[in-house]
């Protein structure tokens, strides 16, 4: 069994380990093979199975590495969480921005800035490259800004970045939202996470 030192990970580990795997199924959009005890679930365009008997998270698809490794601290604790509390509920449409969900004002300050400004000059000249980079995680472009690109860390969480080009007058400019449900589904402070996996991730 696989040790963490992130207490939320580990009671993660352990609810999930708890729960009827038919429930989560369809709460969650997971699949569950009884043979194997493994989840399998979709995010930003790739597989994932996750084994609450091992305490851990593979994918043979490629690309995981990024997910994984690079950016596994918020991927981890996102998914369990997701796979613990997500709700068989569906999206409105309705986007709000992540200091609009429930107590997500404290996510907007300091430390816990998302880095929406290095994504902007990212790709501040580059509109081609920034959806086709949301394309290769398996989104999809929306109306939004000069560019918008539609994520899905989670089947029952869509996310959606926001691109404003530079020009002559103003710098670039990036954003992100959230469908309304999203403080329905899961905590503010995995909904933050989700929010830094998916900015990071584009970068």
């Amino acid at each position: 069994m696989a040790e963490t030192t992130n207490p939320g990970e580990d009671k993660a580990w352990e609810l999930l380990a708890s729960l009827n795997p038919g429930e989560v199924c369809r709460a969650t959009g997971a699949s569950y093979d009884a043979a194997t005890g493994l989840y399998a679930i979709r995010s930003l365009g790739m597989d994932f199975l996750v084994s609450a008997r091992d305490r851990m998270i593979t994918s043979s698809t490629p690309g995981n590495e990024a997910v994984l490794t690079r950016l596994g601290y918020f991927f981890k604790l996102s998914a369990l969480w997701y796979l613990v509390r997500a709700k068989d509920i569906s999206c409105t449409g309705r986007l709000v921005k992540l200091q609009n969900v429930r107590g997500g004002d404290i996510f907007t300050k300091g430390s816990h800035t998302l880095p929406l400004d290095a994504l902007a000059a990212k790709y501040g000249k580059n509109k081609q490259g920034f959806i086709e980079k949301g394309a290769a995680l398996g989104g999809e472009p929306v109306r939004y800004g000069d560019a918008g690109v539609k994520l899905f860390p989670f089947p029952r969480i869509p996310v959606v970045l926001s691109l404003w080009l530079e020009d002559d007058e103003f710098p670039a400019r990036a954003d992100l939202l959230f469908d309304s449900t999203c403080d329905m589904q899961l905590p503010t402070d995995i909904i933050w996470s989700i929010a830094m996996l998916s900015v990071l991730i584009m970068m």
